[in-house]
Order: C-alpha cells, then structure tokens, then sequence
C-alpha cells in the first residue's frame, strides 16, 4: 500500500513537472515570435538578427535557435498561427440557411482582418508558403483552409450544382490565394482596395455558382474545373 502511494506520488509529480516545462517552453516561444515581430517592424526584417531578437527577449541566442532554426521559422510560426486564427474567426460566421455569397463574405473579410497587422510581413508570408521545404506544412493549412470554404459550400442555401460541388472549395480557395497576393502588394491605407475587392467578389462569385445552372456558363466552369484537376500533382487528391 506505502509503495502505490509513493508510486502514484512520484508519478503526480512528474505530470505536473512536465505540464510546468510544456507551459514555459510555450511562453518561451511566444515571447521569441512578439520579440521578433516588434524589432522587425522597428528596424526592418532584414537588418533584425536571431541574436538582437535572442537578446531583446532575455533569452539565451542557444535557447532561441533551440525553439527556432532561423527568422523564416519565426515568420513561418506566425503564419500558421495566422491561419488558425482566421479559421477560428471565420467558422462560427458560416451558417446553415446563408447564402454562399454570405458565407464567402465572411471568410474573405476575416482573412483580411486577421492578417491586418502584419502586412509588412506579407512577401515573407508569401515566400514561406511556396518553400520546398515547407511543402508539407503547406499542404496541412491547405487542407485547413479549404475545409473551412467546403463547409461554406455545405452550408450555403441554395446549394450549388451537383457536378461542381467537390471542386469548388478548391477553386474558391485558389480565388481566396489571389485576393491575399493583391493584399500583399496593396499600399492604400488599411488595405482598403483589397477589402473592396474581397465585398465586391463573395456575391459575385456566388452568382456565376448559382448561373452554372445555365448550359453554356455550366461548361465554362466545368472547363476551369478540368483544369484545375490537371495542375495537380500526378495522384494528389483534392484537399479533404
């Protein structure tokens, strides 16, 4: 009996031992991403050093390579933070019964909202997405982003034409990639061109879905479909 409690004792507090190291390591990586955010915006990207943003930050420069290899790592954090930020912002506004115009509106305007503060960031968001070496991690918030416009889809009323439904959150994903490059190179204050451009296409997209009804509009998007199955990688699927 006097060794199961010293068992069960023992084993308690390595748990909370761990749980302690879990929440400081997290702190510790938190604290290195706002550091660094603070002197890229003060002194620029390019001229700000992993050792300045270690020192900064009281840590360590060992400590801070220990959490991240380089600044692209800090950049690439932040954008995935970013990218489930926007989801969380997003998600509760799609709803059952919208129209998808709405719900496109929705995941569009909160995208921008979300990435407002960190346009001066936007080109190393962009490189960050496109390196080799982070084609996996790619793929992952792909697949994150365009589940959240595949419940746009399913939720939307009406719903759009059977043949294009399985396409289209990729498609409106691509659309949602274009509107981010314009917002990256967009200079008016508050970004407010891009904003414009997302209100102005959700309903405008989600008409030409509705008119894909129609004969020869259905066979121009059947078309841009059978395209996009194309561009894909030989045995890749579309995005879950």
């Amino acid at each position: 009996m006097f060794k199961n409690m010293v068992y069960w004792t023992l084993k308690t507090l390595q748990k909370g031992a761990t749980l302690a190291v879990t929440v400081k390591s997290e702190q510790t990586r938190r604290l290195l991403i706002d550091t660094a955010l603070r002197l890229f915006a003060a002194q620029g990207y390019e001229k700000t050093t992993m050792r300045a943003i270690a020192l900064e930050a009281n840590v360590s420069v060992g400590n801070a390579y220990y959490y991240f290899r380089s600044k692209d790592d800090l950049i690439h954090e932040l954008y995935r933070f970013l990218q489930d930020e926007h989801r969380s912002r997003a998600l509760p506004l799609i709803r059952e019964g919208h129209n998808l115009g709405e719900n496109l509106s929705a995941i569009l305007s909160t995208g921008l909202t979300t990435m407002e503060p960190y346009h001066a960031f936007g080109v190393h968001f962009l490189r960050d997405a496109m390196a080799p070496d982070r084609r996996e991690d790619a793929a992952v918030g792909r697949g994150k982003s365009i589940a959240m416009f595949r419940q746009a889809v399913a939720t939307a009323r009406p719903q759009p034409p059977v043949a294009i439904r399985g396409d289209l959150p990729e498609l409106l994903w691509l659309m949602y990639m274009g509107i981010t490059f314009f917002w990256v190179y967009d200079r008016s204050p508050g970004q407010r061109r891009s904003h414009r451009l997302a209100a102005g296409v959700a309903p405008l997209v989600a008409k030409l879905v509705i008119l894909s009804r129609l004969p020869v509009v259905r066979n121009i998007v059947e078309d841009v479909v059978h395209v996009l199955r194309g561009v894909r990688r030989d045995g890749e699927p579309a995005a879950k």
